[in-house]
């Protein structure tokens, strides 16, 4: 076999219809567009138009609301940083950080920062260093000697 001699497999291409390149082609004259008007013309597209209706999107009431200040956050509970701990994905001496829990998997990608909530089970010694924490949270982690530090607007910057 040689460079010259490769090729794709007889039928898997076929070459493009070049439009209006004469009546003989089967695409000439209007070039597959049909016969006048608006969408016969070159650069127009009418999206949403139903021919005078009103448009389905005009039809249908508007919902709802969207906060563009809202802040999103990765809610980890404290018996899934457990876990982590326990598979040796965490570090138990380093700070618990945003981080370090993307390192270790606990969470995918950084959002707000995160969020840490009591549902679980904690029995190592951490301290964290995280944007947000629930009350049940902070107990529990002080309850077996670690300690939570809240960052404030350090979240939106990183």
């Amino acid at each position: 076999m040689k460079l010259n001699e490769i090729s794709d497999n007889p039928g898997s291409s076929k070459n493009r219809m070049r439009v209006g390149r004469g009546i003989g082609s089967g695409k000439g004259k209007t070039g597959g567009r049909g016969v006048k008007g608006q969408k016969a013309r070159t650069g127009v597209a009418v999206k949403g138009f139903e021919g005078g209706q009103m448009p389905l999107h005009r039809r249908l009431p508007k919902r709802g609301f969207h906060n563009p200040f809202a802040v999103d956050y990765n809610e980890v509970n404290i018996g899934r940083i457990q876990a982590a701990v326990d598979a040796g994905k965490l570090d138990a001496s380093a700070p618990v950080t945003l981080e370090a829990l993307i390192a270790a998997g606990v969470v995918a990608k950084p959002r707000d920062g995160v969020k840490i909530l009591g549902q679980g089970e904690i029995k190592a010694k951490l301290a964290f260093e995280v944007s947000a924490a629930s009350k049940g949270a902070i107990a529990a982690i002080e309850g077996v000697g670690g300690s939570v530090k809240l960052l404030v607007g350090e979240a939106a910057s990183a």
